[in-house]
C-alpha cells in the first residue's frame, strides 16, 4: 500500500478527484513521510491510545496516526474532501471522519461518544495558519481529557507560544497557553515539503497538558484579564497598562499598593513577568475586588 504523503501519490489523488485548493481554508498538504512519522512519534501513541485529528486533508497524516493508535477521529471542514478521505482511508476501519468545524463541534460530546474506553487521548493536527490560536485556545479552555496536543503551525506562532519571559516573542499567548500545558518545539518544518508551498516555514509544537495548572489562581478569568491587559501596549509599563485596562485613574493608589504587596515594580513591562507573578498579581486583584 503506497503512502499518501509522496509528491507523486498526492498529485495522483488530487487529479483523480479534480481537487483545487481553497486559499481561504489555508490548505497545505504535507508530502514528506519522515516528517509525518516524527509527528506521530512526538504524540507518543500506541494501540491503547486515541487521537483527534483536525483537518485531515486527503489523509496523509491520518494514515500514519491510524497505524500507531487504537482509534482516530478526524474532523474535516471542507465537504469536497469527504469522498477522497473515504477512498484513501478505506484500509483503516478504526478511523472515523466527521464533517464539521472544529470551532463549533461539541468537543466534550464528541470525546465521550467516540473515545469510550480510551483513557489517553491526544490531538494531532496540521492546523491552518489563520485559525491556529483560536483552535488551540478552545482545545485548552474546554478542559478536555487530553494527554498531548501535537500541532503543526507557523513557526513564528510556535516560537511565541513556547517563549520564556523576557524575550520579544513572549506575550499573552505564551502565558495563557503555559497555564494549561508545557510547550516545546518538536521540529522545524521547511515550507518546501507542502503542496502548495506556504510562504513561511512551520514548526511542530508539542503541548503536554498539565493534570493541574502549575499555579493556583482564585479566578482564572481574572488571571487572563490581567495577562491580556499587561500586553495591551507592549512598550508601556505594567502599571500604565493595568491602570488603563482594569483600574482607571481614580484607583491609582490602590494599584500601586497591590504592585508593592506582590513585589512587582510598577515600571516593569508585561514581558518580564512569569506565570507565577501573573497569578500572584491576579489573586491580589481578585481579593481587592471582593473586599475593597
Amino acid at each position: 500500500m503506497k503512502d499518501i504523503a509522496t509528491p507523486t501519490r498526492t498529485k495522483e489523488i488530487l487529479q483523480k478527484y479534480g481537487f483545487s485548493f481553497k486559499k481561504s481554508l489555508g490548505q497545505n498538504f504535507l508530502i514528506d513521510i519522515n516528517i509525518l512519522q516524527n509527528i506521530v512519534k512526538a504524540a507518543e501513541l500506541d494501540s491503547t491510545k486515541a487521537v483527534l485529528e483536525i483537518g485531515p486533508g486527503i489523509g496523509a497524516l491520518t494514515e500514519h496516526l491510524a497505524r500507531a493508535a487504537g482509534k482516530v477521529v478526524a474532523v474535516e471542514l471542507d465537504q469536497r474532501l469527504l469522498p477522497i478521505l473515504k477512498d484513501t482511508l478505506e484500509p483503516y476501519p478504526h478511523v472515523e471522519v466527521i464533517h464539521g468545524d472544529i470551532l463549533k463541534v461539541n468537543l466534550q460530546k464528541l470525546i465521550k461518544e467516540q473515545f469510550a474506553g480510551y483513557e489517553k487521548i491526544s490531538v494531532v493536527a496540521n492546523l491552518p495558519y489563520y485559525v491556529t490560536s483560536p483552535i488551540l485556545m478552545r482545545l485548552l479552555e474546554e478542559h478536555l481529557p487530553l494527554e498531548n496536543i501535537v500541532v503543526m503551525m507557523q513557526k513564528e506562532v510556535a516560537d511565541r507560544i513556547s517563549a520564556a519571559p523576557g524575550g520579544k516573542e513572549y506575550g499573552a499567548l505564551s502565558a495563557m497557553t503555559q497555564f494549561y500545558a508545557k510547550p516545546e518545539i518538536a521540529m522545524i518544518v521547511p515550507h518546501s515539503v507542502f503542496i502548495p508551498q506556504p510562504n513561511v516555514d512551520s514548526a511542530v509544537l508539542k503541548l503536554r497538558v498539565w493534570d493541574k495548572p502549575p499555579v493556583e489562581v482564585v479566578d482564572q478569568k481574572m488571571l487572563f484579564k490581567v495577562i491580556k491587559a499587561s500586553f495591551a501596549q507592549r512598550r508601556k509599563t505594567i502599571f500604565n497598562n493595568l491602570q488603563t485596562s482594569i483600574f482607571g485613574r481614580e484607583q491609582r493608589e490602590t494599584l500601586l499598593q497591590i504592585l508593592e504587596e506582590t513585589g512587582i515594580a510598577p515600571a516593569r513591562r508585561g514581558e518580564t513577568l512569569g506565570l507565577e507573578e501573573f497569578a500572584r498579581l491576579s489573586n491580589r486583584i481578585s481579593k481587592e475586588q471582593l473586599h475593597p
